[in-house]
């Protein structure tokens, strides 16, 4: 496999952050269901109706096809269904991929957060590890995220605050929500899953 080298969308404001190496996954891409057993053809369609083509994450799920199917019914939900704001989502998971270092998942978040009109300044504080700049409301989510994959608990007062703004169901959305995308960060880091082309790439070596 050629290796895949790692681009810069070019946005107004935004950091070129681009690494000098190239980045190279560990595992194969898995793209044809000529790749997988006949017995997994199914799952890999169902893949591709869901979501388009087999990519992302899903390129190196695909080695567990069992795995990749039962994680897409969740993703699925989490990214297109459910009743939780997108806004709040897409905050959620820059967060979990701020977290773990999680190149993949990094670009492809950011470029959804730009999408839906998440401002340069909220971006860079998640990218900076601060919150500085981020309006209060988007605050709440990031440090709900952070408190729950650095103190594995989150803070009576945070909790309460988000139970009264979400309820029960989506404060329930919002966790698994962090939940999968801390999925996704472990698996991409895992195998080393190199950013999409046109996606904004996290230098490791400058992160505070």
């Amino acid at each position: 496999m050629d290796p895949v080298h790692a681009a810069v969308t070019i946005v107004p404001n935004a950091i070129d952050i681009r690494p000098e190496e190239t980045i190279m996954a560990r595992l194969p891409h898995i793209t044809s269901k000529d790749q997988v057993d006949e017995k997994h053809h199914a799952a890999f369609d169902s893949i591709v109706a869901s979501r388009g083509a087999v990519q992302g994450p899903f390129l190196m799920f695909m080695h567990s096809p069992e795995v990749a199917e039962r994680v897409a019914n969740l993703g699925a939900y989490v990214r297109f269904e459910g009743s939780l704001d997108m806004r709040v989502r897409v905050l959620a998971a820059m967060t979990v991929a701020r977290e773990f270092h999680a190149m993949y998942v990094w670009g492809a978040q950011t470029g959804g957060a730009r999408r839906l009109g998440v401002p340069e300044a909220t971006i860079t504080a998640i990218r900076e590890n601060h919150s500085r700049g981020i309006p209060p409301a988007d605050a709440d989510i990031v440090e709900f995220t952070r408190q729950l994959l650095r103190q594995h608990r989150v803070d009576d007062g945070l909790f309460k605050k988000l139970h009264g703004r979400f309820g029960n169901d989506e404060l329930v959305q919002l966790t698994t929500a962090i939940g999968y995308y801390t999925l996704l960060g472990m698996t991409v880091n895992a195998c080393e899953l190199e950013p999409a082309d046109d996606a904004e790439v996290l230098d490791l070596s400058t992160l505070p």
